[in-house]
Protein backbone atom coordinates (compact mmCIF):
# COMPACT_ATOMS: atom_id res chain seq x y z
CA UNK A 1 0.00 0.00 0.00
CA UNK A 2 2.79 2.36 0.78
CA UNK A 3 6.32 2.68 -0.02
CA UNK A 4 8.48 0.05 2.45
CA UNK A 5 11.48 1.61 1.99
CA UNK A 6 10.19 5.15 3.07
CA UNK A 7 8.19 3.94 5.82
CA UNK A 8 11.39 1.94 6.95
CA UNK A 9 13.61 5.00 6.53
CA UNK A 10 11.28 7.29 8.95
CA UNK A 11 13.76 7.29 12.37
CA UNK A 12 16.95 7.30 10.35
CA UNK A 13 18.71 10.17 10.79
CA UNK A 14 19.70 12.11 7.20
CA UNK A 15 23.24 13.44 8.02
CA UNK A 16 24.29 9.69 9.17
CA UNK A 17 27.14 7.89 7.00
CA UNK A 18 25.85 5.97 4.36
CA UNK A 19 27.04 2.68 5.28
CA UNK A 20 25.05 3.09 8.91
CA UNK A 21 21.95 4.61 7.21
CA UNK A 22 21.97 1.24 4.71
CA UNK A 23 22.65 -1.15 8.28
CA UNK A 24 19.50 0.82 9.88
CA UNK A 25 17.66 0.07 6.78
CA UNK A 26 18.36 -3.60 6.57
CA UNK A 27 16.99 -3.82 10.22
CA UNK A 28 14.07 -1.89 10.18
CA UNK A 29 12.66 -3.59 6.67
CA UNK A 30 12.79 -6.64 8.16
CA UNK A 31 10.70 -5.38 11.20
CA UNK A 32 7.90 -3.82 8.91
CA UNK A 33 7.18 -7.57 7.02
CA UNK A 34 4.51 -8.17 9.57
CA UNK A 35 2.75 -4.93 8.52
CA UNK A 36 2.49 -5.67 4.84
CA UNK A 37 -0.23 -8.09 4.75
CA UNK A 38 -2.81 -8.38 1.59
CA UNK A 39 -6.27 -7.32 1.88
CA UNK A 40 -6.82 -11.04 1.71
CA UNK A 41 -5.27 -12.14 4.93
CA UNK A 42 -7.07 -9.03 6.94
CA UNK A 43 -11.02 -9.19 5.72
CA UNK A 44 -12.52 -12.69 4.16
CA UNK A 45 -13.81 -12.11 0.65
CA UNK A 46 -17.69 -12.33 1.64
CA UNK A 47 -16.96 -9.45 3.99
CA UNK A 48 -15.20 -7.31 2.02
CA UNK A 49 -17.36 -7.49 -0.55
CA UNK A 50 -20.25 -6.64 1.44
CA UNK A 51 -18.26 -3.59 2.86
CA UNK A 52 -17.55 -2.23 -0.55
CA UNK A 53 -21.64 -2.12 -1.23
CA UNK A 54 -21.91 -0.26 1.59
CA UNK A 55 -19.40 1.72 1.05
CA UNK A 56 -20.40 2.86 -2.73
CA UNK A 57 -24.34 3.16 -0.80
CA UNK A 58 -22.34 5.35 2.07
CA UNK A 59 -20.03 7.49 -0.88
CA UNK A 60 -22.96 8.41 -3.26
CA UNK A 61 -25.02 10.08 -0.14
CA UNK A 62 -22.09 12.24 0.89
CA UNK A 63 -21.05 12.89 -2.80
CA UNK A 64 -24.34 14.66 -3.42
CA UNK A 65 -24.41 16.83 -0.27
CA UNK A 66 -20.83 17.78 -1.14
CA UNK A 67 -21.75 20.98 -2.38
CA UNK A 68 -23.56 22.45 0.86
CA UNK A 69 -20.51 22.17 2.72
CA UNK A 70 -18.59 24.95 4.17
CA UNK A 71 -16.11 24.03 6.43
CA UNK A 72 -12.68 24.28 5.40
CA UNK A 73 -11.24 20.92 4.23
CA UNK A 74 -8.06 19.93 3.49
CA UNK A 75 -6.86 17.02 1.35
CA UNK A 76 -3.63 15.23 1.20
CA UNK A 77 -2.76 13.26 -1.57
CA UNK A 78 -0.41 10.43 -2.52
CA UNK A 79 1.19 10.18 -5.72
CA UNK A 80 2.05 6.57 -5.50
CA UNK A 81 -0.86 4.97 -3.96
CA UNK A 82 -1.59 1.45 -5.35
CA UNK A 83 -4.65 1.30 -3.62
CA UNK A 84 -6.86 4.32 -4.17
CA UNK A 85 -6.86 7.05 -7.16
CA UNK A 86 -5.64 9.35 -4.64
CA UNK A 87 -4.45 12.34 -6.91
CA UNK A 88 -7.87 11.83 -9.49
CA UNK A 89 -9.69 11.57 -5.81
CA UNK A 90 -8.15 15.10 -4.37
CA UNK A 91 -9.30 16.88 -7.98
CA UNK A 92 -12.90 15.59 -7.63
CA UNK A 93 -13.12 16.84 -4.04
CA UNK A 94 -11.58 20.38 -4.74
CA UNK A 95 -14.03 21.24 -7.34
CA UNK A 96 -16.85 19.95 -5.79
CA UNK A 97 -16.47 21.57 -2.24
CA UNK A 98 -16.46 25.36 -1.55
CA UNK A 99 -13.07 25.49 0.84
CA UNK A 100 -10.97 22.78 0.27
CA UNK A 101 -7.18 23.33 0.03
CA UNK A 102 -5.28 20.19 -1.86
CA UNK A 103 -1.82 19.08 -1.26
CA UNK A 104 -0.30 16.35 -3.19
CA UNK A 105 2.78 14.12 -1.94
CA UNK A 106 3.93 12.66 -5.82
CA UNK A 107 6.60 10.75 -4.44
CA UNK A 108 4.42 8.57 -1.41
CA UNK A 109 2.18 5.89 -1.29
CA UNK A 110 -1.43 5.19 0.32
CA UNK A 111 0.93 5.16 3.93
CA UNK A 112 1.29 8.60 3.47
CA UNK A 113 1.39 9.21 7.28
CA UNK A 114 3.69 6.56 7.81
CA UNK A 115 6.29 7.78 5.72
CA UNK A 116 10.03 9.51 5.95
CA UNK A 117 10.00 12.81 5.67
CA UNK A 118 5.69 13.57 6.26
CA UNK A 119 4.18 15.63 9.23
CA UNK A 120 0.71 16.22 9.64
CA UNK A 121 1.42 19.28 11.61
CA UNK A 122 3.99 20.53 9.41
CA UNK A 123 1.21 20.11 6.42
CA UNK A 124 -1.06 21.88 9.20
CA UNK A 125 0.83 24.88 9.40
CA UNK A 126 2.22 25.25 6.33
CA UNK A 127 -1.49 25.61 4.48
CA UNK A 128 -2.73 28.11 7.65
CA UNK A 129 -4.90 25.50 8.91
CA UNK A 130 -3.52 25.94 12.63
CA UNK A 131 -5.32 28.63 14.90
CA UNK A 132 -6.34 29.14 18.00
CA UNK A 133 -9.50 30.97 17.39
CA UNK A 134 -12.38 31.28 14.40
CA UNK A 135 -9.66 34.04 12.08
CA UNK A 136 -6.60 33.62 11.44
CA UNK A 137 -3.66 35.49 13.41
CA UNK A 138 -0.49 34.97 11.56
CA UNK A 139 1.44 36.34 14.57
CA UNK A 140 -0.79 34.72 17.64
CA UNK A 141 -1.25 31.37 16.12
CA UNK A 142 2.72 30.83 14.84
CA UNK A 143 3.93 27.87 16.35
CA UNK A 144 7.81 27.66 15.93
CA UNK A 145 9.24 25.36 13.71
CA UNK A 146 10.28 21.94 15.72
CA UNK A 147 14.08 20.64 15.17
CA UNK A 148 12.95 18.29 12.81
CA UNK A 149 10.91 20.85 10.57
CA UNK A 150 14.71 23.09 10.75
CA UNK A 151 16.09 20.23 9.73
CA UNK A 152 14.17 18.82 6.71
CA UNK A 153 13.57 22.56 5.43
CA UNK A 154 17.29 23.28 5.79
CA UNK A 155 18.71 19.80 4.44
CA UNK A 156 16.14 18.87 2.09
CA UNK A 157 14.06 21.67 0.74
CA UNK A 158 16.72 24.29 0.24
CA UNK A 159 20.36 21.99 1.30
CA UNK A 160 21.48 22.20 -2.30
CA UNK A 161 21.40 26.34 -2.81
CA UNK A 162 22.86 26.09 1.13
CA UNK A 163 26.07 23.65 0.05
CA UNK A 164 26.64 25.63 -3.07
CA UNK A 165 26.50 29.50 -1.49
CA UNK A 166 28.37 28.23 1.50
CA UNK A 167 26.85 31.86 3.08
CA UNK A 168 29.28 34.41 5.12
CA UNK A 169 27.83 36.24 7.43
CA UNK A 170 29.64 39.50 8.76
CA UNK A 171 27.77 41.58 11.73
CA UNK A 172 29.15 45.50 13.25
CA UNK A 173 29.57 45.54 17.24
CA UNK A 174 29.15 49.02 18.78
CA UNK A 175 32.44 50.32 18.20
CA UNK A 176 32.07 49.74 14.75
CA UNK A 177 34.22 46.91 14.43
CA UNK A 178 33.32 44.11 12.13
CA UNK A 179 33.40 40.68 13.13
CA UNK A 180 32.36 37.12 11.76
CA UNK A 181 28.97 35.94 13.29
CA UNK A 182 25.98 37.37 14.18
CA UNK A 183 27.44 38.91 17.56
CA UNK A 184 26.19 42.43 16.53
CA UNK A 185 23.41 41.78 15.94
CA UNK A 186 21.29 42.42 19.18
CA UNK A 187 19.51 39.18 20.91
CA UNK A 188 16.89 41.00 23.31
CA UNK A 189 13.74 42.37 20.74
CA UNK A 190 12.65 44.02 19.31
CA UNK A 191 14.61 44.20 16.51
CA UNK A 192 14.37 45.23 12.93
CA UNK A 193 16.04 43.54 10.10
CA UNK A 194 16.55 45.94 7.03
CA UNK A 195 18.05 45.44 3.73
CA UNK A 196 18.29 44.70 0.25
CA UNK A 197 16.04 42.09 -1.23
CA UNK A 198 18.10 40.00 -3.69
CA UNK A 199 16.85 38.27 -6.68
CA UNK A 200 14.08 35.95 -6.06
CA UNK A 201 15.12 36.31 -2.41
CA UNK A 202 17.82 33.98 -2.95
CA UNK A 203 19.31 35.42 0.40
CA UNK A 204 16.31 34.39 2.72
CA UNK A 205 17.07 30.93 3.28
CA UNK A 206 20.14 30.71 4.93
CA UNK A 207 19.92 34.19 6.85
CA UNK A 208 16.77 32.42 8.76
CA UNK A 209 18.62 29.89 9.64
CA UNK A 210 21.70 31.35 11.11
CA UNK A 211 19.70 33.07 13.37
CA UNK A 212 18.04 29.74 14.33
CA UNK A 213 21.32 28.10 14.13
CA UNK A 214 23.81 30.68 16.19
CA UNK A 215 21.47 32.31 18.37
CA UNK A 216 18.22 30.72 18.71
CA UNK A 217 16.06 33.18 17.56
CA UNK A 218 13.17 33.26 14.88
CA UNK A 219 12.94 35.72 12.25
CA UNK A 220 10.26 36.81 11.28
CA UNK A 221 9.48 38.15 7.18
CA UNK A 222 7.38 40.80 6.00
CA UNK A 223 5.99 38.47 2.96
CA UNK A 224 3.75 39.61 -0.35
CA UNK A 225 0.59 38.74 0.65
CA UNK A 226 0.44 36.68 -2.23
CA UNK A 227 2.22 33.70 -0.48
CA UNK A 228 -0.86 33.31 1.62
CA UNK A 229 -3.27 33.70 -0.69
CA UNK A 230 -2.58 30.37 -2.92
CA UNK A 231 -2.76 31.75 -6.36
CA UNK A 232 1.43 31.21 -6.53
CA UNK A 233 1.12 27.22 -5.82
CA UNK A 234 1.98 25.27 -8.77
CA UNK A 235 -0.78 23.24 -10.75
CA UNK A 236 0.40 20.05 -8.93
CA UNK A 237 -0.48 21.27 -5.85
CA UNK A 238 2.76 20.43 -4.20
CA UNK A 239 3.55 21.19 -0.15
CA UNK A 240 6.17 23.66 -1.32
CA UNK A 241 8.27 26.70 -1.14
CA UNK A 242 5.02 28.78 0.25
CA UNK A 243 4.16 26.62 2.48
CA UNK A 244 7.44 26.33 3.98
CA UNK A 245 7.92 29.90 4.07
CA UNK A 246 5.22 30.11 6.80
CA UNK A 247 6.58 26.96 8.69
CA UNK A 248 9.70 29.23 9.06
CA UNK A 249 7.53 32.11 10.17
CA UNK A 250 6.40 34.35 7.11
CA UNK A 251 3.87 36.86 7.95
CA UNK A 252 1.95 38.73 5.60
CA UNK A 253 2.44 42.80 4.96
CA UNK A 254 0.26 44.95 7.08
CA UNK A 255 1.02 47.73 9.08
CA UNK A 256 -0.91 45.37 12.13
CA UNK A 257 1.30 42.86 11.77
CA UNK A 258 4.35 44.61 11.86
CA UNK A 259 2.64 45.99 15.27
CA UNK A 260 1.93 43.12 16.58
CA UNK A 261 5.13 41.89 15.91
CA UNK A 262 7.54 44.50 17.21
CA UNK A 263 4.91 44.50 20.58
CA UNK A 264 5.90 41.24 21.16
CA UNK A 265 9.67 42.00 21.27
CA UNK A 266 10.20 39.95 17.86
CA UNK A 267 12.74 39.63 15.41
CA UNK A 268 11.48 41.25 11.94
CA UNK A 269 12.93 40.63 8.92
CA UNK A 270 11.83 43.93 6.38
CA UNK A 271 12.43 44.41 2.67
CA UNK A 272 11.38 48.20 1.80
CA UNK A 273 12.14 47.25 -2.05
CA UNK A 274 10.07 44.70 -1.68
CA UNK A 275 9.13 42.64 -4.70
CA UNK A 276 10.57 45.40 -7.08
CA UNK A 277 13.97 44.85 -5.81
CA UNK A 278 13.51 40.77 -5.86
CA UNK A 279 11.92 41.01 -9.11
CA UNK A 280 14.68 43.39 -10.59
CA UNK A 281 15.19 43.86 -14.24
CA UNK A 282 19.10 43.54 -15.81
CA UNK A 283 21.57 46.09 -14.63
CA UNK A 284 19.97 46.14 -11.19
CA UNK A 285 21.49 44.01 -9.00
CA UNK A 286 22.43 45.91 -5.62
CA UNK A 287 20.31 48.63 -6.64
CA UNK A 288 18.15 50.03 -3.87
CA UNK A 289 13.92 50.66 -4.70
CA UNK A 290 12.50 52.02 -1.31
CA UNK A 291 9.57 54.09 -1.37
CA UNK A 292 9.52 57.78 -0.45
CA UNK A 293 7.76 57.36 2.73
CA UNK A 294 9.61 56.44 6.27
CA UNK A 295 7.31 53.64 6.75
CA UNK A 296 8.34 52.10 9.12
CA UNK A 297 10.67 54.40 11.54
CA UNK A 298 7.99 55.73 13.01
CA UNK A 299 6.69 52.43 13.82
CA UNK A 300 10.08 51.08 14.99
CA UNK A 301 10.27 54.03 17.30
CA UNK A 302 6.87 53.53 19.17
CA UNK A 303 8.36 50.38 20.32
CA UNK A 304 11.70 50.94 21.10
CA UNK A 305 13.36 48.34 18.60
CA UNK A 306 16.94 48.36 17.35
CA UNK A 307 16.83 48.67 13.58
CA UNK A 308 19.81 46.94 11.72
CA UNK A 309 20.39 47.63 8.50
CA UNK A 310 21.58 44.62 6.65
CA UNK A 311 23.24 44.04 2.68
CA UNK A 312 23.43 40.26 0.76
CA UNK A 313 24.99 40.09 -1.98
CA UNK A 314 26.20 36.93 -4.35
CA UNK A 315 22.95 36.58 -6.32
CA UNK A 316 25.28 37.62 -9.96
CA UNK A 317 27.46 34.08 -8.73
CA UNK A 318 24.48 31.93 -8.05
CA UNK A 319 22.71 32.67 -11.99
CA UNK A 320 22.71 34.69 -14.92
CA UNK A 321 19.08 36.72 -15.09
CA UNK A 322 18.55 36.16 -19.04
CA UNK A 323 14.99 37.33 -19.19
CA UNK A 324 13.27 39.86 -16.85
CA UNK A 325 9.79 41.38 -17.60
CA UNK A 326 10.93 43.98 -20.18
CA UNK A 327 11.43 40.60 -22.46
CA UNK A 328 9.36 38.48 -21.07
CA UNK A 329 6.33 40.87 -21.95
CA UNK A 330 8.10 40.99 -25.44
CA UNK A 331 6.92 36.92 -26.44
CA UNK A 332 3.57 36.72 -27.25
CA UNK A 333 1.39 34.49 -24.96
CA UNK A 334 3.74 34.48 -22.21
CA UNK A 335 2.83 38.43 -21.66
CA UNK A 336 -0.94 37.42 -22.04
CA UNK A 337 -0.20 34.77 -18.73
CA UNK A 338 2.08 37.68 -17.14
CA UNK A 339 -0.69 40.54 -17.56
CA UNK A 340 -3.03 38.23 -15.93
CA UNK A 341 -1.03 37.28 -13.22
CA UNK A 342 -0.77 41.59 -12.73
CA UNK A 343 -4.36 41.83 -12.76
CA UNK A 344 -5.04 39.40 -9.73
CA UNK A 345 -1.75 40.28 -7.73
CA UNK A 346 -2.92 42.21 -4.54
CA UNK A 347 -1.45 45.99 -4.40
CA UNK A 348 0.80 46.38 -1.10
CA UNK A 349 1.26 50.29 -1.80
CA UNK A 350 -1.02 52.93 -2.88
CA UNK A 351 1.57 55.32 -4.43
CA UNK A 352 1.38 55.92 -7.54
CA UNK A 353 4.98 57.41 -8.28
CA UNK A 354 8.53 56.29 -7.92
CA UNK A 355 10.05 52.42 -9.13
CA UNK A 356 8.22 51.18 -5.88
CA UNK A 357 4.96 51.18 -6.90
CA UNK A 358 5.89 49.03 -10.45
CA UNK A 359 5.84 45.34 -8.40
CA UNK A 360 4.06 43.14 -11.02
CA UNK A 361 4.94 39.77 -10.10
CA UNK A 362 6.65 37.17 -12.93
CA UNK A 363 9.10 34.92 -12.82
CA UNK A 364 12.12 36.04 -14.52
CA UNK A 365 14.49 33.84 -16.90
CA UNK A 366 17.44 32.61 -15.04
CA UNK A 367 21.00 30.53 -16.62
CA UNK A 368 22.25 28.54 -13.50
CA UNK A 369 26.26 29.52 -13.00
CA UNK A 370 28.83 27.46 -11.47
CA UNK A 371 27.82 28.77 -7.60
CA UNK A 372 29.75 31.50 -5.82
CA UNK A 373 29.05 32.48 -2.09
CA UNK A 374 26.96 35.09 -0.28
CA UNK A 375 27.77 37.39 1.71
CA UNK A 376 25.66 39.01 4.58
CA UNK A 377 26.87 42.13 6.42
CA UNK A 378 24.52 43.57 8.58
CA UNK A 379 25.30 47.21 10.34
CA UNK A 380 25.91 48.82 13.38
CA UNK A 381 22.46 48.88 15.29
CA UNK A 382 20.53 51.87 15.14
CA UNK A 383 18.51 52.84 18.78
CA UNK A 384 14.98 53.92 18.55
CA UNK A 385 14.03 53.86 22.11
CA UNK A 386 13.72 57.49 23.67
CA UNK A 387 13.47 58.51 20.34
CA UNK A 388 9.74 58.64 20.09
CA UNK A 389 8.83 62.35 20.74
CA UNK A 390 11.36 63.32 18.29
CA UNK A 391 10.63 61.22 15.46
CA UNK A 392 7.13 61.47 15.24
CA UNK A 393 8.24 64.93 13.31
CA UNK A 394 8.48 63.80 9.59
CA UNK A 395 11.55 65.58 8.96
CA UNK A 396 13.49 63.52 11.93
CA UNK A 397 11.52 60.41 10.70
CA UNK A 398 13.04 60.80 6.98
CA UNK A 399 16.26 62.02 8.03
CA UNK A 400 16.78 58.21 10.05
CA UNK A 401 15.55 56.42 7.44
CA UNK A 402 18.02 57.99 4.34
CA UNK A 403 20.66 57.29 6.90
CA UNK A 404 19.39 53.63 7.38
CA UNK A 405 19.00 53.42 3.41
CA UNK A 406 22.94 54.40 2.97
CA UNK A 407 23.84 51.74 5.48
CA UNK A 408 22.12 49.75 3.53
CA UNK A 409 23.95 50.80 0.72
CA UNK A 410 27.29 50.96 2.30
CA UNK A 411 26.64 47.53 3.26
CA UNK A 412 26.35 46.30 -0.23
CA UNK A 413 29.69 48.20 -1.23
CA UNK A 414 31.70 46.74 1.36
CA UNK A 415 30.13 43.43 0.47
CA UNK A 416 31.17 43.80 -3.11
CA UNK A 417 34.68 44.90 -2.95
CA UNK A 418 35.95 42.70 -0.06
CA UNK A 419 33.82 39.68 -1.63
CA UNK A 420 37.06 39.91 -4.43
CA UNK A 421 39.96 39.36 -1.90
CA UNK A 422 38.06 35.63 -1.29
CA UNK A 423 40.37 32.79 -2.23
CA UNK A 424 37.30 30.44 -1.68
CA UNK A 425 34.49 32.28 -3.44
CA UNK A 426 34.14 29.72 -6.02
CA UNK A 427 32.89 25.90 -5.34
CA UNK A 428 35.58 24.42 -6.81
CA UNK A 429 37.94 26.10 -4.71
CA UNK A 430 35.79 25.48 -1.20
CA UNK A 431 35.31 21.84 -2.15
CA UNK A 432 38.86 21.54 -2.61
CA UNK A 433 39.44 22.87 1.12
CA UNK A 434 37.11 20.77 2.48
CA UNK A 435 38.41 17.26 1.32
CA UNK A 436 41.13 17.82 2.88
CA UNK A 437 40.38 20.03 5.87
CA UNK A 438 36.83 19.47 6.61
CA UNK A 439 36.56 22.05 8.37
CA UNK A 440 34.45 26.04 8.24
CA UNK A 441 36.18 27.27 4.82
CA UNK A 442 37.30 31.05 6.06
CA UNK A 443 36.72 33.98 3.44
CA UNK A 444 38.16 37.27 3.10
CA UNK A 445 40.28 39.15 5.83
CA UNK A 446 38.00 41.43 8.22
CA UNK A 447 39.29 45.54 8.35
Amino acid sequence: MGDPIKMAMVNIENRLPPRIKLEQLSNNLPALLPRLSVMSDIIPKDTLLWKLKLLKSASAYANSRLHAVKAEVLVLASGKDNMLPSEDEAKRLNNSLQNCIVRNFKDNGHTLLLEEGISLLTIIKGTCKYRRSRKLDSVADFLPPSRQEFKYAFDQVVGLLRVASSSVMLSTLEDGKIVKGLAGVPNEGPVLLVGYHMLLGFELYSLVEEFLREKNIMVHGIAHPEIFLGRLENSSNEFGMTDWLKVMGAVPVAARNLFKLLSTKSHVLLYPGGAREALHYKGEEYKLFWPEQQEFVRMAARFGATIVPFGAVGEDDIADLVLDYKDLMSIPVINDYVRELARDTVNIRDETRGEVANQALFFPGLLPKVPGRFYYLFGKPIQTKGREVSLKDKENANELYLHIKSQVERCLDYLLKKREEDPYRNIIDRTAYRAVYGDEVPTFKLD
